[in-house]
């Protein structure tokens, strides 16, 4: 009895066990029995069953741990790292050509003209703004992605969900994106910034405000425009660069055209060297001829080239130099018409100095159509004539 429970039990220690599968770091829940339990031997096998799946998936619990930490510090550190790049571009962007050689990239923020500090501070703030948030966004959304595929979260549904929607949204918001787009080419390209004089076809004014979405301009009555950046279709821009200051003088038909032309850069270069249209003209004003003749008078066309949006107030202070240095010359602007007394005086002097000089012709005096009543024998004029009073009867 003994040896055959020997060799049963020898038996049984011989045969070898089967093995049992290593589970697979995804394998579900076990079916746990979740009644409470009523004995010791309950109480045994559920702490067992408990410690065996802690101990078969506590590994899987912490890889999956390390690399959610991991994801989450690198797109940290890659976000601050990006960031402080982008900082330090806009940095060299925004510094002045003097105290650097104007490279490609300096070269985004050139003006044509002169550069205004304040003006290219600004614009690279602004594009290092954009600049930013579109990094922190791709990063920080990519990262997100990668923890809840760390997480076991099937993301297939998840982007085709954010796919449709992504196209909805597009089709929906495509005005804003066109605006925000034109907002930040405005931007970069520098077609206009805050101050700027502009004419956008829609509305013209000085521009208050340069946003991503919407230009805020303020008009010449006071008015304030707000203009989508995306239904901007042309821009001029009358504060950028140089402009020009057209003046026409007019002077007599007799009058010494060369004598003028000296009269007039004269008095040009006088104003140019005074305050403040020192700094407001740009280079000399240079004559570009006679730009129309007509029986009394002659037009010359005189031009300055100007700091921009000051060319109104160069021009109106040229005139009213050239006014005043006229008048001390004795120029005419237009040749006097000549009177009977004139006419009389000029006959005299030519028959003293034996030229026949002849007399301008009298302006013709407007005659009135004649009337019908002048004459008495038409029937209008009779039936004007009075009723005559009857004769009583003898």
């Amino acid at each position: 009895m003994f040896s055959s429970g020997a060799t049963g039990l020898s038996d049984a220690s011989s045969t070898p066990a089967a093995p049992t599968p290593a589970p697979s770091p995804t394998a579900q829940l076990p079916n746990l029995d979740l009644r409470i339990p009523t004995s010791a031997q309950e109480v045994t096998d559920t702490t067992k069953q408990a410690a065996s799946w802690f101990d078969t998936h506590w590994q899987g619990w912490l890889s999956s741990g390390l690399r959610i930490v991991l994801i989450v510090l690198l797109a940290l550190v890659l976000r601050a790292m990006v960031r402080k790049l982008i900082t330090q571009l806009i940095g060299r962007m925004a510094r002045l050509p003097e105290h650097q050689e104007e490279s490609r990239l300096g070269g985004l923020l050139a003006n044509t003209g002169v550069v205004n500090p304040e003006r290219r501070q600004q614009r690279s703030e602004a594009i290092g703004s954009v600049l930013r948030s579109v990094a922190s966004f791709t990063i920080l959304g990519t990262a997100a992605l990668m923890v809840l595929s760390a997480l076991g979260v099937n993301l297939a549904p998840l982007l085709a969900s954010a796919g449709v929607a992504g196209v909805a949204i597009g089709f929906g918001a495509r005005n804003l994106v066109t605006d925000f787009l034109s907002g930040v080419f405005m931007i970069m390209e520098d077609q206009y910034g805050v101050g700027d004089e502009i004419d956008t076809g829609v509305a013209t004014g000085t521009v208050l405000e340069v946003g991503l979405r919407v230009t805020k301009l303020r008009g010449a009555n006071g008015e304030i425009w707000y203009i989508r950046n995306g239904e901007v279709k042309r821009i001029a821009n009358m504060s950028q660069g140089w402009a020009t200051a057209s003046v026409d003088v007019q002077i007599g038909y007799k009058e010494d055209l060369l004598r003028v032309e000296d009269l007039i850069l004269q008095t040009a270069e006088e104003l140019a060297k005074e305050a403040p249209y020192d700094e407001l003209v740009w280079a000399p004003v240079s004559i570009l001829g006679v730009e129309s003749v007509a029986a009394d008078s002659v037009m010359v066309r005189v031009e300055a080239r100007t700091a921009p949006g000051k060319a109104a107030v160069v021009s109106r202070a040229l005139r009213q130099r050239l006014k005043v240095a006229f008048d001390r010359a004795g120029i005419k602007v237009k040749e006097e018409a000549l009177t009977a007394a004139g006419a009389a005086a000029a006959a005299a002097a030519g028959a003293a100095t034996g030229v026949v000089i002849a007399p301008a012709p009298a302006p013709a005096v407007e005659q009135a159509a004649p009337s019908a009543l002048a004459d008495p024998n038409s029937a209008r004029f009779k039936a004007t004539e009075p009723i005559p009073v009857p004769k009583p009867e003898p």
